[in-house]
């Protein structure tokens, strides 16, 4: 019987084989583009219009930020090299936990599919979509907290709100209660979603193809995971934005790097037209280049690291577990 797109990365190995490989690859992909998460954080933030006269704009002494690498170099003259990896550890507890999550989830909802539907019933790209969204939203909820700190501490400047991890645990459950764990969870979940159920699409789709191609500094899992990453955050950006938006709302929205940061009570799509109205439909998208230049290594390292662990996790299990040649 000829293998499916999907079989090698949904199949192969056991659950703690795909639970560690995940993992790592979560662990890894999150150092490698740290500097490049706190800049679209800083400009998903940035409220103002660059095309309005300085004078004009509402700044409250927030910085002006244009550019991927403009951006880039004022964080690091203002804030210092520690400056781009601000957020980095609830950002690797966040990785690693969610796609250790994410992989196992996908994992265990394709073989429930299996079991349930039959393996040839339903078209690779719709199981890996329904595997991906679940294993999306899954993981996004489970480790939410996790990212709301990372979106907090990046946001912060030299004033810090928050002097370390732990304390800023204690800082939002005393001031915001447990909800304020998870302000912008619905679009958060309304954006993954539909985000890696086409990423899981478009990867397995191309996969197969794209692994065949001889690649110099990749492979094909690499390319067709970007290609499936940049395909999905380009779609679903403007929830992400909101997100951001939201999740640096309470008590300490005034004290972040961008200091002008209007105050969201309206839900996800009352936030998306107060957004469309102030900063017009430009503002939903501040940002998405710096997302996509990130979703291209971001991806390839997740991915080329995901079959590379799998395949030495699988090497230490005995008969039908082990990973076969990647």
């Amino acid at each position: 019987m000829s293998a499916k797109p999907g079989d090698r990365l949904k199949d192969e190995g056991t659950r703690l084989q795909v639970t560690a490989a995940g993992a790592t690859a979560g662990v890894v992909s999150r150092f490698v583009i740290a500097p490049l998460d706190v800049v679209k954080i800083r400009l998903q933030l940035q409220t103002h219009s660059l095309s309005d006269p300085l004078s004009t704009r509402n700044l409250h002494g927030s910085p002006i930020y244009k550019g991927t690498l403009p951006t880039l170099l004022s964080i690091f003259r203002s804030e210092g090299l520690t400056g781009l990896w601000k957020g980095n550890l609830p950002a690797e507890l966040l990785y690693l936990c969610y796609f250790a999550v994410q992989f196992t989830t996908y994992r265990q909802t394709t073989l429930l599919l299996h079991s349930t539907l039959g393996e040839s019933t339903l078209p690779p790209s719709a199981e890996s979509f329904i595997s991906g969204a679940a294993a999306g939203a899954t993981g996004t909820t489970a480790t939410y907290p996790l990212d709301l700190l990372r979106t907090r501490f990046a946001a912060q400047g030299n004033d810090k709100i928050y002097k370390g991890f732990l304390p800023a645990i204690r800082q939002i459950h005393h001031q915001e209660g447990y909800k304020g764990f998870f302000r912008g969870l619905a679009p958060a979940l309304g954006q993954i979603i539909p985000f890696m159920g086409t990423f899981f699409a478009v990867y397995e789709t191309l996969r197969p193809k794209l692994s065949k191609l001889e690649l110099p500094f990749s492979s094909g899992g690499a390319l067709a995971g970007t290609i499936a990453s940049v395909t999905a955050k380009t779609g679903t950006f403007p929830l992400d934005l909101v997100r951001k938006r939201i999740q640096v709302q309470g008590p300490t929205r005034g004290g972040y790097v961008h200091k002008n940061i209007p105050e969201y009570t309206h839900g996800t799509f009352g936030t998306m037209r107060e957004i469309v109205a102030r900063e017009g439909v430009r503002g939903l998208y501040r940002g998405l280049t710096v997302s996509l230049v990130k979703a291209a290594p971001a991806s390839a390292v997740t991915m080329w690291t995901y079959e590379r662990a799998l395949r030495f996790y699988g090497s230490f299990g005995t008969g039908g577990n082990n990973v076969k040649g990647i």
